[in-house]
């Protein structure tokens, strides 16, 4: 009888393990943008290294599913929605939930950046050799009117430029397009846009054509190398669900190592994945670029929520860029 006892125990006890392990989540549903700055994000998802380290927690077959999103306000209503778990996008982006998020039950924060990538002010304009050269005639595509990470980097520019009580004189002349369909559209020639605050690969092709030249970069706007792109979450998903947000952010990582140890691989990668009329020698250029880094460290965040608390864009602001993030990251050093 004791023997049956003792068995009856264990078996419970495995059963009670078991359903432990399952009251996390099944599946993962993450979004990515458009661009060399999900590169880490998309190496996750080919090399399935998320559920590789779900098997690795005891989480057994974790299911991920990736959508692609052309614009940070979807990722945004996915993620308060509770229909996103993972979202990313530029800083303004993840300072702008954070901010609007505080003290509620969808309280969001960063998991990590992605990477270090200059985004670049190009035009097709003769006539535009800075942004004090726009006129009424000219319009700006941005991913996000207002939003975006180009949109506040515009608002930047436009402060150091014109006084930062006008920091929004060129939000008039932005429209919101995702970068596949700005650059055929600057290309075009149609008019119905005249410049494109851009992103890697798209700026590449685009400053292909003669008739497209630079007038800024973000790193311009920013004093130097910053980050392009991070991935945030829920504080309710991440308390709900520990092993799955330490098996995403583990795949972020990995992903990242394995892009800076083989850029050549990971350029390949790309070209498959995106089908891009890029050749793998100039994915890889881009990589490889000096000004580009795949990097976990958040950088220069704090100077984005400065301008944005000091011109109203954030009720709350950060005093720290650890307030910003999960405390996976607060060990690196980050700005």
């Amino acid at each position: 009888m004791r023997h049956f006892v003792q068995l009856v125990a264990v078996a419970g006890l495995a059963l009670f393990a078991t359903t432990a392990s399952r009251a996390e989540v099944g599946e993962i549903r993450a979004a990515q943008q458009y661009g060399l700055s999900s590169l880490p994000l998309m190496i996750m998802e080919d090399g399935k290294l998320v559920e590789k380290h779900a098997k690795a927690l005891g989480l057994g077959e974790l299911k991920v599913s990736w959508i692609k999103l052309g614009n940070p306000g979807a990722i945004t209503e996915g993620l308060v929605s509770g229909s996103l778990d993972f979202g990313s996008g530029g800083v303004p982006s993840l300072l702008t939930l954070w901010s609007r998020t505080q003290g509620t039950a969808m309280e969001v924060k960063g998991a990590g950046a992605i990477v270090n990538m200059p985004m670049e002010l190009l035009t097709t304009n003769p006539k535009v050799s800075s942004i004090k050269d726009f006129t009424d005639q000219d319009r700006i595509a941005v991913t996000t009117v207002k939003v975006s990470n180009q949109a506040l980097l515009l608002q930047m520019a436009a402060a150091k430029e014109f006084g930062t009580a006008n920091f929004g004189r060129l939000d008039p002349l932005t429209v919101s397009l995702p970068h596949p369909e700005a650059t055929s559209t600057l290309l075009s020639g149609s008019g119905v846009i005249s410049a494109h605050f851009s992103a890697l690969p798209f700026q590449h092709m685009q400053k292909r054509d003669q008739r497209v030249r630079k007038i800024l970069s973000s790193y311009d706007v920013l004093g130097g190398p910053a980050t392009n792109t991070a991935i945030y979450a829920t504080k309710r998903f991440r308390d709900a669900n520990p092993k799955a947000y330490q098996a995403f952010v583990g795949g972020l990582q990995e992903a990242i190592e394995q892009i800076n140890k083989d850029k050549r691989a990971a350029a390949e990668t790309y070209r498959r994945m995106t089908g891009t009329k890029e050749g793998a020698d100039e994915i890889y250029a881009m990589i490889a670029a000096p000004e580009v880094e795949m990097t976990y460290t958040p950088h220069q965040t704090m100077k984005m929520a400065s301008f944005m608390a000091e011109t109203g864009r954030l009720k709350i602001a950060p005093k720290d860029w650890k307030d910003l993030f999960f405390d996976n990251v607060h060990s690196l050093p980050g700005s």
